[in-house]
């Protein structure tokens, strides 16, 4: 949905806290797309290695270097440390995939196909990276690596350092899969796209009924507030007094009450219930400066004028809040609480419905776009 995509652009965080969870990211969205397409025939070879494979080249130049003889013999030379078994980069990117639970990749593009495209989208970025455009993934040097063979000979550190790796190819895919568990297809979907929305916490909670007892809390809450402000016709600063006082009265009356009353036990509110910690003041804290910096980012991408999905995302999620405004704050409270507790828990359950039917409805409005534009300009 365009509003839901909205609002979980306007939740990321613009910046990575550092640049290896940058590429780290880019590496796991790269997993992400590998499943649906082939670049190339698919034979291509590459020379995979396990990073303990790296760091045991290290400690062998290492070795080597700390003797009178070899360091006269390895000192100052370049040296290629792999796993020793090339295997074709699809096929990797395939054992890779299903061992997260993706699907492998079926469809097969021809370079030839691909590598016109990639230079215009580079020649596209070029033109327009001075305002502000993103630094796209298709380009001709990613096309030639995706399709190239690139195996390298271990032999000099085999001879000279006296390598050889010591977690084999089958191991090293299988610990990595392992140390990205994160990413496995199940956990994908056990955190619907509604609860990521809505933070994934608390309020995910309550609005997508996972706690029962809290929601019914809030919304006997919610029409206490809606009797104090417009059932009986008090002014915000008056209903919120009353419902202090109420709130104040009830905690004293909780308070007196014994631990057990007719053998039922009354479960006491602690005074650190009340509290907030050092970490999650840190933590509301970094997350009102993550939305904040989120929002000046979206509007520096429609100041730049260069993003037409933004612009419409956002002139369509001003168009519903001038919608509720036209109405009483009344048939809003009445129509608004109860679309949200139904509206998102709507969502998550057909999820992939409705995201299919807006799909198709897009793909529908587009297929007409191009007779539009040629009708338009053969009348000119």
């Amino acid at each position: 949905m365009v509003f839901m995509e909205f609002l979980m652009q306007m939740n990321q965080c613009l910046k990575f806290n550092d640049s290896y969870s940058e590429t780290k990211a880019d590496a796991e969205k790269l997993v992400m797309r590998a499943n649906q397409y082939i670049i190339g025939d698919g034979n291509n070879y590459y020379d995979f290695t396990y990073v303990e494979n790296v760091a045991y080249g290290h400690v062998c130049a290492d070795k080597t270097l700390s003797s009178e003889d070899g360091a006269k013999r390895a000192a100052g030379k370049a040296y290629f440390v792999t796993n020793v078994e090339p295997i074709k980069f699809w096929e990797f990117m395939s054992l890779l995939l299903n061992g997260l639970g993706y699907q492998r990749p079926s469809i097969k593009i021809p370079v030839s196909v691909m590598m016109p495209l990639a230079h215009v989208v580079e020649w596209t970025y070029k033109s327009f990276c001075k305002y502000g455009m993103k630094v796209p993934q298709l380009t001709p040097s990613r096309i030639r690596l995706l399709s190239c063979n690139r195996t390298f000979s271990c032999s000099r550190a085999k001879d000279q350092l006296g390598y050889e790796p010591i977690v084999s190819l089958k191991d090293g895919l299988k610990r990595t899969i392992e140390s990205y568990s994160h990413m496995q297809a199940q956990n994908q979907r056990s955190i619907s796209k509604t609860s990521i929305l809505l933070g994934n916490g608390n309020v995910a909670k309550t609005l997508l009924w996972e706690d029962s007892k809290q929601t019914m809390t809030v919304l006997l809450l919610l029409a206490v507030i809606y009797y104090q402000l417009f059932t009986c016709g008090y002014t915000i600063i008056t209903a919120m007094a009353k419902i202090f006082s109420l709130t104040a009265l009830f905690l004293f009356i909780h308070g007196m009450l014994p631990a057990n009353v007719f053998g039922h036990k009354i479960e006491k509110l602690e005074p650190s219930n009340f509290h907030i910690s050092q970490v999650e003041a840190h933590h509301i804290a970094c997350s009102v400066s993550s939305s904040w910096n989120s929002l000046v980012g979206v509007l520096k991408s429609l100041c730049r004028g260069n993003d037409w999905p933004l612009f419409l995302k956002v002139v369509f999620f001003l168009l519903v809040v001038s919608i509720l405004s036209a109405m009483s704050s009344e048939a809003a409270f009445k129509i608004g609480i109860p679309l949200i507790f139904i509206g998102f828990k709507a969502y998550e359950k057909w999820e992939d419905t409705i995201d299919s039917l807006v799909g198709d409805a897009c793909s529908f409005v587009l297929q007409f776009t191009p007779i539009q534009i040629s009708s338009r300009q053969k009348q000119t």
